[in-house]
């Protein structure tokens, strides 16, 4: 039995959907029962959450993917959070404390990698790499999700499994990992900021970013001036609120998608044409709207 690596404490710092919906908070389940080692470098566990869970702020010293099936999932940082659709799959470096929460009911899927440091040996040198120390959300692929629903999920409470079972985990995750690499990377991640006023601001716009139009509207409950906000916009999160906001009317429409629907109806929930709101997925992350949110265009029909 391998040696059990200490957990780090829980540290302060996030705290997800500060002014949305009560959420109900569940334990993690112990991820030393779940603990990579060197004769099964990639271990995965499955938990079915329902809408509004939250798994409280963690860390572990392996490296994780987060992959949910029919559902989205916002993974939250102490400075930055990320939603992630059902067709892609975030990544959490080693040391990284983080918190999930479902915002839709949905099978999450978590996988744990073991580090070279820690034992993972040559099979794990690709996670030095510098793109892997920092948290990444990923295109992924049928063939990703399906190796992952493939991987056991069993504790280190369930029966241990036969050298045969063994060695069909070892097959799956060296695919799972060379999938990894071939991701592409999904360049859109929600930063936040450090300022209490300005955090309580974006956290209200991320419970729902078109409740105002205008910046003046949102800043009434800040206690801060138009000239306050806007400076500390630039200098926390190195843009303007309207680019900041885009960015979570983006998280939002991909969220919206994955209840399959229409382009058209995205834009108009969101306060946007259809062509105003495709102009803006282009302009913002370099690809269509519907290559963005998971969709195939349907071919033209014959007149």
């Amino acid at each position: 039995m391998p040696k059990p690596i200490a957990l780090p404490a829980v540290a302060p710092g996030i705290n997800p959907h500060r002014n949305a919906r009560t959420l109900e908070q569940i334990p993690i389940l112990d991820p030393l029962l779940y603990q990579p080692h060197a004769q099964r470098p990639v271990r995965s566990k499955m938990r079915e959450l329902d809408k509004d869970t939250l798994i409280m702020p963690h860390t572990h010293p392996w490296a994780q993917l987060a992959l949910s099936t029919g559902g989205v999932i916002r993974l939250s940082l102490a400075n930055a959070t990320y939603i992630v659709p059902p067709h892609r799959a975030v990544w959490v470096p080693p040391g990284v404390q983080h918190a999930v929460t479902m915002v839709e009911t949905a099978r999450l899927y978590t996988l744990y990698f073991l580090p070279d440091t820690h034992g993972g040996g040559a099979q794990a040198h690709w996670m030095n790499d510098p793109v892997w120390q920092e948290c990444r959300v990923m295109e992924a692929s049928a063939l990703l999700r399906a190796l992952v629903v493939e991987m056991d999920v069993g504790s280190d409470n369930s029966l241990p499994l036969t050298l045969t079972q063994q060695e069909r985990e070892l097959h799956l995750s060296a695919l799972v990992c060379d999938e990894l690499r071939r991701a592409p990377v999904i360049h859109l991640g929600i930063r936040l900021p450090k300022d209490k006023r300005l955090k309580n601001l974006c956290e209200a716009v991320l419970a729902d970013p078109t409740r105002h139009e205008t910046l003046e509207q949102w800043i009434l409950d800040t206690g801060a001036s138009l000239r306050t906000v806007a400076r500390l916009f630039r200098s926390e999160l190195g843009c303007t609120f309207t680019q900041w906001r885009q960015q979570v009317v983006l998280a939002h429409a991909v969220a919206l998608a994955a209840q399959q629907l229409p382009i058209a109806h995205i834009a108009a929930e969101l306060g946007y044409t259809h062509s105003a709101f495709s102009a803006l997925v282009r302009r913002t992350v370099g690809m269509t709207a519907a290559t963005f949110l998971g969709q195939q265009q349907s071919a033209p029909t014959a007149p």
